[in-house]
């Protein structure tokens, strides 16, 4: 398999598999004297990890990482980071009755025809668990952004048919841990947290919206013309398991609205350039303007469900399938650092990046 490497400059690539020994992972190009903190990195691998709630997972992983190299007395060395998190809790039976059949909207058939084999224990190399590697990289990432004065917040805005009605300045952002769905409104939480529970309960599964919020970005990240900052968030973002849709800024949103009305109009602020509004979010021309970045991630249902589904086996013979195992009614407060984790992988090496544009 290719393409498991992700970044320009500061690069992860990623190895592993849902019911393999270990998922882990190789970062290079990471700056040498950031001091690891890893409380704050074990913190970002629990909030990702399965079992947290009534709401996620039964899996029962303890999700610790071990550092192999590029780490000496809790500083970077700026070599290789290597690093390994080892799965103790598969329980691969329950995918037998999987082996020879192809799930709806899975990456079974797809993997099957390109590869001519597939690891069908859990989803193999496509299961979600694969972001395990995301997240410490992105934890190590946000180390590094910290220093920068770089803040990245993503947060649940939506859970099928209940969904946030406000702008994102209006909620306290710094709340989203208070519940499991990881969303500011706490009321809202508790309808989004009830309609996942009932979803569950049927065998079903639901999928949502999760937005994304980046502060103290500074002016000048992004590489015109195919290395757009937005761009490059988008393929971050949709490299991701089951999202479907990214948008920044407005998006697809208040199209009916003339270029008068959707410009971000210029002014003095006390001797510098200041902008009257921000709905291209953060971004003109590719490139950072130096005001909150932010986006909206759109996640689709999981696509195994536990209940009967008609579909085929290997050989195309009609069948009917009834999924066993232990999977996430829906994916969104898991996901949250998820999408933390890839904005602030992309950050850091676009900022790597920018550092190469002038002597």
């Amino acid at each position: 398999m290719y393409n498991n490497t992700f970044g320009n400059i500061f690069r992860l690539t990623s190895f592993g598999e849902s019911h393999g020994k270990a998922i882990g992972g190789v970062i290079d190009g990471f700056p040498a004297g950031i001091t690891i903190d890893m409380e704050f990195i074990q913190k970002e691998l629990n909030r990702r990890r399965p079992g947290q709630s009534a709401i996620t997972t039964a899996r029962k992983e303890a999700d610790e990482v071990e550092f192999l190299s590029g780490i000496y007395e809790g500083v970077s060395t700026g070599c290789p980071i290597g690093f390994a998190v080892w799965n103790t809790n598969q329980h691969s039976n329950d995918y037998d009755n999987m082996k020879d059949v192809y799930r709806p909207s899975h990456a079974d058939y797809t993997y099957t025809q390109k590869y001519g084999i597939r690891d069908h224990r859990g989803g193999g190399r496509s299961s979600a668990r694969e972001t395990i590697a995301r997240v410490v990289a992105g934890a190590l990432a946000k180390l590094a952004l910290r220093q920068l004065g770089i803040s990245i917040t993503a947060f649940t805005s939506q859970v099928g048919p209940f969904k946030l009605d406000k702008d994102y300045t209006a909620y306290d952002l710094t709340s989203i841990e208070n519940n499991p769905v990881r969303c500011p409104d706490q009321d809202l939480a508790r309808q989004m947290a009830d309609y996942i529970f009932r979803i569950k309960g049927e065998g079903d599964t639901i999928g949502g919206v999760i937005s994304c919020v980046i502060k103290g970005c500074p002016v000048g990240l992004g590489q015109p013309v195919f290395g757009k900052l937005h761009a490059a968030l988008g393929n971050a973002m949709l490299s991701i398991n089951a999202v479907k849709g990214f948008e920044y800024g407005q998006g697809f949103s208040n199209m009916e609205l003339k270029g008068s009305q959707q410009n971000d109009i210029f002014y003095n602020n006390n001797g510098e350039i200041g902008f009257r509004s921000n709905r291209s979010g953060g971004i003109q021309g590719g490139i950072s303007n130096g005001q909150d970045i932010y986006f909206r991630v759109a996640f689709k249902p999981v696509a195994t469900v536990l209940m009967e589904q008609p579909t085929v086996v290997i050989h195309g013979n009609e069948t009917i399938l009834k999924a066993r195992g232990r999977h996430d009614p829906c994916v969104l407060p898991r996901a949250v650092p998820i999408v933390e984790a890839m904005a602030a992988m992309t950050l850091l090496d676009y900022y790597l990046l920018d550092k190469a544009s002038t002597l």
